[in-house]
């Protein structure tokens, strides 16, 4: 039994090599046609290769420095008896993959569009570069389009439909393609993003604007709970302070009201003593707050996170070319390898038929 297994390996061993030679016979008598196939895909490589563009990508990396200790105890706790928190993180909400998504949310790329940058000596925004850059404006000239300008930090709640939407495809070709954000390692705190573009200074320009348009919004929204209950705190100590200086004027009108005053009629007195209270109870609870507004300095300083920069993009930029070279070896190899397949399944079914 065991003999007549190895005898049938081998006869398909045999059967498997046979097979191999044969369609390498086949093959070969075809060589003047598949060198001619490789020939016209190598010239169609090389001509894809003149009509491809550089591709310039600008990097640019940066570590985050968070403080999530949760605010500061002391503060809390006077805070608390005020109904103020002054402790607290904005949060977790741009934890992780959060973060990176912001960098791709339309908000972010289109504010970033909008923002002004300085070219060959006029203010602009990036939008008006994307467009010079890609030529779209020669052919806007031939259509209603022409007018459409976008001036920079222009409101964008004022935008007509076909603005939003030139602003959208912008968005689509940029943040789909052209843009990657990366964090390498949960663990570090270092987020990489590129921008590629057939424009070597554009790439550069919108990849250092983006990441300044990203930066600011999250040290904003990281640190707004916390700029709140500092800014509630200020304007009751304001208050405070107006209610104590008008008590302390009230005390001294009434004292001169009683100079001199018979000591019998005691009850003269008596607005003298209100407003020596009034100034009592305002003296202790502007030095509460004050405690407290000094002690909201301090957690804002605590929740406002760090951006550090690492590496910004220098030019020159590093380049993506497909070269004529590259262009004759996969083309070649390409156009070779699918005609051999097309023969092999031409002589197949003609073998079946």
């Amino acid at each position: 039994m065991e003999e007549k297994i190895i005898e049938n390996e081998e006869i398909s061993l045999k059967d498997l090599i046979n097979k191999a030679k044969y369609w390498y016979k086949y093959l070969l008598s075809k060589w003047r046609i598949i060198i001619l196939a490789g020939i016209v895909g190598a010239l169609f490589g090389v001509a894809y290769s003149a009509i491809k563009k550089t591709v310039y990508t600008a990097s640019l990396s940066f570590a985050l420095e968070d403080d999530k200790s949760g605010g500061i105890g002391l503060g809390s706790a006077l805070a608390s008896s005020f109904g103020l928190d002054v402790g607290g993180s904005g949060g977790g909400i741009f934890a992780g993959s959060n973060l990176t998504e912001l960098f791709k949310s339309r908000v972010m790329v289109e504010k970033t569009l909008l923002s002004p940058i300085v070219f060959n000596g006029k203010e602009i925004s990036i939008a008006e570069l994307y467009i010079q850059n890609n030529k779209l404006r020669e052919n806007w000239n031939k259509d209603s389009l022409k007018d459409i300008h976008f001036l920079p930090n222009a409101d964008r709640e004022k935008f007509t439909r076909i603005q939003d939407s030139i602003l959208g495809t912008f968005y689509d070709n940029l943040a789909k393609s052209d843009l990657s954000v990366s964090q390498k390692d949960k663990k570090i705190s270092i987020i990489t993003m590129d921008v590629k573009s057939q424009n070597e200074l554009f790439a550069k320009i919108f990849c250092e604007a983006l990441a300044r348009q990203v930066g600011e919004f999250y040290i904003e929204t990281k640190s707004k709970k916390a700029r709140m209950n500092m800014a509630i705190l200020e304007h009751q100590v304001d208050s405070i302070r107006s209610e104590l200086n008008g008590a302390i004027t009230g005390v001294a009108i009434a004292n001169d009201n009683t100079f001199n005053l018979n000591p019998a009629l005691n009850v003269r007195r008596a607005p003298s003593a209100r407003r020596q209270v009034d100034v009592q109870a305002n003296t202790a609870i502007l030095t509460e707050l004050v405690k407290q507004a000094e002690l909201a300095k301090v957690t804002l300083r605590k929740e406002t996170p760090l951006i550090q920069v690492i590496d910004k993009p220098i030019l020159p930029l590093p380049k993506q070319r497909f070269g004529k070279i590259k262009g004759v070896f996969y083309g070649g190899g390409a156009a070779a390898i699918f005609l051999m397949l097309f023969l092999i399944i031409k002589k197949i079914f003609k073998n079946n038929s």
